[in-house]
């Protein structure tokens, strides 16, 4: 995935969560932390619209 920059303007609060984050998850910077609760957020939108834990299994073909 390439890296692409977004700017954030962001407020004290902000930057305790996002350093608060980053100390959780054992991240080296806010921009990591910020990408890590971007991706989390997403996981659980997936989880939401697809229901409960949905397991995925590779389907096998069957050879002619």
């Amino acid at each position: 995935m390439p890296d692409r920059s977004v700017p954030v303007e962001t407020c004290d609060e902000d930057q305790d969560t996002f350093e608060r984050v980053r100390i959780q998850q054992g991240l080296d910077t806010i921009d990591q932390a910020i990408e890590w609760l971007i991706k989390d957020n997403v996981r659980i939108g997936i989880r939401k619209m697809s229901g409960r834990g949905r397991a995925l299994y590779q389907v096998k073909r069957k050879h002619k």
